[in-house]
């Protein structure tokens, strides 16, 4: 009897599955179209059959790739449910979260639990902006998506956090603010930016809303996550694009500035997910709660140092 699949490449099977193209499957499971391409043709080498017939347009599904779909959706979510059930009773809440929105949830999640240390709650990073609990062991997720996304996701609780409002930042040393006047992006010229993401679509946006179709310094660092930018920026080594609410405590103490009055949304937004079925703990419902005062909180001082400058 041949040796079964490991469960991610399964899963990148349904996935693709619902998409019927590998590229749209990897933006969904947050790896390159090689890689999922590379997972099919292995498990297709594995079974010994093709799944997918490669067409002009995309994929479609074999004869043989069409019967495991619903065995599979059946069993991702048996195990979805056997996960949920015996957590339940383990006392411990586990939540994924994106690796850029650590920098926001991890101190408040270390500060509950010196408060209340009978709610255990623990944290697991990622790269991933989304969730899937039949396949994945948490409790529940903070995601990162346009508006609506969260809310699309099928019998799952969503509460909102709070928005991306985007800015510049930088280490207090890095910036000489010219006499008497008010910065714009042509200040930004000669200095390196950091980008937090590989398509500069936040520097963009931020100064499109500037009225600048173009960058204003060709130095430039790429990075994978939002918080290896915004660590680099710390170093001072350069200048990048940040939410001003995952950073509100850096900019508090003052670890980095933001020397720019324009803040610009970016239309995504940060939510708190969790399964309706079963039914939340009370310890999971405490959770929630906490975590959309401690939002609500971060909303209500930036909307007031907006005002303020």
């Amino acid at each position: 009897m041949k040796p079964l699949p490991s469960l991610d490449v399964l899963k990148t099977f349904l996935v693709v599955a619902q998409k019927l193209n590998f590229t749209r499957a990897a933006d969904v499971l947050n790896v390159t179209q090689g890689a999922v391409s590379r997972q099919i043709s292995g498990l297709e080498a594995h079974l010994g059959y093709a799944l997918f017939v490669r067409q002009a347009r995309g994929l479609a599904l074999t004869q043989h790739g069409a019967l495991l779909v619903a065995p599979l959706q059946q069993a991702f979510a048996q195990i979805g449910d056997a996960l949920a059930k015996s957590g339940s009773q383990s006392g411990t809440l586990r939540v994924k979260c994106p690796t850029c929105a650590m920098r926001w949830v991890l101190p408040r999640v270390i500060r509950l639990q010196n408060e209340r240390p009978e709610l255990v709650v623990e944290v697991t990073a990622s790269v991933s902006h989304g969730v899937e609990f039949n396949a994945e062991h948490f409790d529940a997720a903070i995601v990162f998506g346009v508006p609506g996304v969260a809310s699309s996701m099928k019998g799952v609780t969503v509460h909102h956090l709070f928005d991306e409002v985007l800015t510049p930042v930088c280490a207090p040393e890095l910036w000489k603010p010219r006499r008497n006047a008010t910065p714009t992006p042509d200040d930004l010229a000669g200095k390196t930016l950091l980008h937090p993401t590989r398509d500069r679509r936040d520097w963009l946006l931020w100064l499109g809303a500037y009225g600048y179709a173009g960058l204003p310094s060709t130095k430039a660092q790429h990075f994978d996550t939002l918080d290896l930018a915004i660590s680099s920026a710390m170093q001072g080594l350069g200048v990048t694009i940040g939410d001003v609410s995952l950073i509100e405590e850096d900019l508090r103490a003052k670890r980095v500035i933001a020397p720019f009055p324009l803040r610009v949304p970016s239309g995504a937004a940060y939510c708190l997910v969790y399964p309706e079925r079963p039914a939340p703990s009370p310890a999971l419902q405490q959770f929630a709660e906490w975590l959309e005062s401690e939002a609500a909180t971060t909303r209500e001082r930036l909307h007031a140092t907006s005002r303020a400058s």
